[in-house]
């Protein structure tokens, strides 16, 4: 029998709004220095799933659905506040590539930043340094700052990055955010989905989260749905997607 990498029980997470920045209540409150926790946001709402090694759990939803904040909760960013999150093996969490990247930082000195945020060593970056460069395919730029790149060219800067430490790490749980999808041209979004492949392939235990639901087909075994926090619908990609598109226009809005 396959071991569970994630088991999630029952979980709930509430976030607060301030009332002072958006009532004449809150601003009076405020002016004599009364405290507030504002209006509550049932973000996670009684979620349970389990996930064996080797399985690719797919989540899709609206913004603001919940989908962002599970991942989270698992990744050990955020506290629950009630239910249990057990996991099995090291956990890598990534937030759509890019993520650590700094503006007054050169291409090269964000290679060895952003390496070490994954987890990395410097001498383990060292050793994939020619590789990144050459899969983004910016050497032209390595020591040019940051802030001269355009928007396709960080997502080529950061997906390389991203893409090749995962790969290095190999973490037998792997939670990715929004990180399939737009940003740099078509080739390049190619040649990154097929290296993305590798790693869902690679047997750990992922969950993707992506608004690309031919990518969340493509790679997943199983899909869960969720709206307002909740767990609406689960089971095959392709019928949960299906179902998805039907009902898109009935679902909550977003609750943050």
């Amino acid at each position: 029998m396959m071991e569970n990498r994630i088991e999630v029980k029952n979980i709930s997470k509430k976030f607060y709004k301030n009332l002072k920045n958006e009532s004449a209540l809150g601003v009076f409150l405020s002016i004599f220095g009364i405290e507030t926790r504002g209006r509550e946001f049932q973000v996670l709402d009684q979620i349970s799933f389990n996930l064996k090694a080797g399985e690719v759990l797919g989540v899709i939803g609206k913004n603001g659905s919940g989908k962002s904040t599970l991942l989270r909760a698992i990744a050990g960013i955020y506290r629950v506040d009630s239910g249990e999150i057990n996991t099995v093996g090291d956990v890598v969490y990534l937030t759509g590539f890019g993520y650590g990247l700094r503006n007054k930082l050169t291409m090269r000195e964000n290679i060895y930043l952003s390496g070490s945020i994954i987890g990395l060593s410097q001498e383990t970056i060292r050793e994939k340094f020619d590789e990144i460069v050459d899969f983004s395919g910016l050497r032209e730029y390595l020591d040019t700052k940051l802030f001269k790149f355009s928007s396709g060219m960080r997502v080529r800067l950061g997906s390389s990055i991203g893409l090749h430490c995962v790969a290095h790490k190999n973490p037998e749980i792997l939670l990715v955010d929004e990180v399939i999808g737009g940003g740099a041209d078509i080739d390049y979004k190619e040649k990154s989905l097929d290296k993305m492949k590798s790693l869902l392939n690679g047997g750990g235990s992922v969950i993707l989260v992506s608004h690309d639901l031919n990518s969340i087909k493509k790679f997943c075994d199983r899909v869960i749905l969720i709206d307002g926090g909740k767990v609406i619908l689960s089971g095959d990609p392709g019928e949960i997607i299906e179902r998805y598109r039907e009902l898109k226009k009935t679902l909550v809005f977003p609750i943050l």
